[in-house]
């Protein structure tokens, strides 16, 4: 492994890395070179790689730095105009105010995640774009700036980094949309939690105490919506630590009372290790099968009688299983014509044949059609009666704009496109324009559905034949389930 510093002069503190005088900015660090030989085993043998290789790392900011003849990344064109900015904005004086480089940083990230498809919420990707967020807004009320400003950056930076990134620039508005949403969500219960955390450290500190108790911050969590981070990065600059356990305490006892009142119940308790099912329902409505397996209350049985329920494994079958928004299939075991039980995937509804008919490809590729290419899918439902598609959009949809998607749906089932499934490699299918949902993970073989040249996208849910078969498509109602996402039915 080799590392290249930049030896920013003697009029910058700091000694040469390794040495006792290396605290300090002087010597910075560029670029490093690991050179890549060996695999060691958990024994701790070395084998020689086939490939030898060089991983290469290079920091772009402090080149840039370099380059401008500036020792802080902070100092650099990009930043310094967006620090300018955010001063602005915020009223701030100290343009070398940590919590303005914060704001700075953080607008760049957060804006690049939107673009990316990325919306605010509790989970995943979406709640470290929440966390990023939350951490800027917190940094701009400490500068004083209790009105919206975060999204009032995003022009600034898509004219900075627009020529490099067009996409910026050209989903701009969705951005501040995005981002301004978050930042009203948060201000509503910003102040009130400040007080309540900074009541909290006057108490602690007035007792002796460095530690904030973990209730206290799961409180904050919980009811104002603070991360737990950024309560931490406020208690340490009071000097104080979280008390992590407390807090993870406080949340396994919230899990707890969601998990008592829920009624959902799932197998995952089954023993079954057997060879996967073989799922022919592409293809057939009906299958010839074995019975490979029994369970009955999670434990498994010989048989089950009359009047019993349980879980049925087969080797091969034409049921769809519940995954991707479709609801499981249900139908009947018969044996010589005689019917002997129901299966049914848990908690699903039955599905007639006209059902098999999606209007979910349809209704994505038209909502970004009219509404714009930011629009994804988060989530879906297609049962017997209907279909309810859960999309990213931050503004409830205008009445022109639900009746312009349903014309388009209604024109391309009029248009009786023929659905066609095709299996490929999944670099392949999106060279050909096949629509893969952010975050999804996908194997090395994909399945890529056609409606004609309306809609291409990865699916493995069951469809109709022809576009036509679908029927007449209507729009009941539009309406927001979460921040950033509405809901169609």
């Amino acid at each position: 492994c080799s590392e290249i510093f930049y030896d920013h002069g003697p009029g910058i503190s700091g000694g040469p890395p390794g040495s006792a005088e290396e605290e300090g900015d002087r010597y910075v660090e560029i670029w490093n070179l690991v050179f890549m030989q060996f695999n060691r085993d958990e024994k701790g043998v070395l084998t020689p790689l086939p490939k030898p290789c060089v991983d290469t790392g290079m920091g772009l900011e402090r080149l840039a730095a370099v380059l401008q003849g500036v020792h802080s990344v902070y100092d650099i064109d990009l930043f310094r105009d967006l620090i300018a900015a955010a001063a602005k904005l915020t009223g701030a004086v100290d343009l070398a105010s940590p919590s303005l480089k914060v704001i700075a940083d953080h607008i760049r990230a957060c804006a690049f995640l939107v673009v990316d498809g990325v919306i605010p919420s509790n989970e995943g990707r979406g709640y470290v774009l929440r966390r990023i967020a939350r951490r800027a807004l917190r940094h701009g009320y400490k500068l004083g700036q209790t009105k919206p400003f975060f999204a009032r950056l995003v022009p600034e930076l898509a004219h900075l980094m627009g020529d490099a990134y067009p996409e910026l620039p050209l989903k701009q508005e969705h951005v501040v949309r995005v981002l301004q949403t978050e930042e009203e969500r948060f201000a509503e219960t910003l102040d009130n939690g400040m007080r309540i955390l900074e009541a909290a450290l006057a108490q602690a500190m007035a007792n002796g105490s460095k530690t904030l108790p973990g209730l206290t911050a799961f409180t904050l969590y919980d009811t104002f919506g603070f991360p737990l981070d950024l309560t931490a990065d406020v208690c340490r600059e009071r000097g104080i630590a979280v008390d992590q356990a407390g807090f993870d305490a406080a949340m396994e006892k919230q899990r707890e009372r969601a998990r008592a009142a829920s009624s959902f119940k799932m197998a995952e308790g089954l023993a079954y290790r057997g060879a996967k099912t073989i799922f022919d329902g592409y293809d057939t409505l009906a299958e010839e099968a074995r019975v490979v397996a029994l369970y009955r209350d999670g434990s498994p049985v010989d048989a089950l009688s009359m009047a019993q329920s349980g879980v049925v494994v087969l080797d091969r079958t034409p049921f769809y299983a519940e995954s991707g928004g479709q609801v499981g299939d249900r139908g009947e075991l018969t044996k010589s014509g005689a019917c002997l039980t129901l299966f049914a995937v848990h908690d699903t509804q039955k599905i007639q044949a006209d059902v098999f008919g999606h209007h979910g490809h349809l209704m994505h590729s038209a909502l970004r059609r009219v509404l714009g290419d930011h629009v994804t899918q988060k989530g879906s439902l297609v049962d017997p009666d209907r279909t309810r598609f859960d999309f990213s959009h931050s503004q409830p949809m205008t009445d022109q704009e639900i009746r312009t998607v349903e014309s388009l749906v209604n024109r391309a089932i009029r248009a009786n496109y023929p659905v066609e499934a095709r299996i490929m490699s999944y670099d392949d299918a999106i060279k050909s324009g096949a629509m893969a949902l952010f975050g999804e993970k996908y194997g090395d073989e994909v399945r890529v559905l056609s409606m004609g040249d309306f809609s291409t996208e990865l699916c493995g849910g069951t469809h109709v034949q022809r576009t036509g078969d679908i029927g007449f498509f209507k729009i009941v109602s539009e309406s927001g389930v979460a921040a950033g996402i509405r809901r169609v039915e």
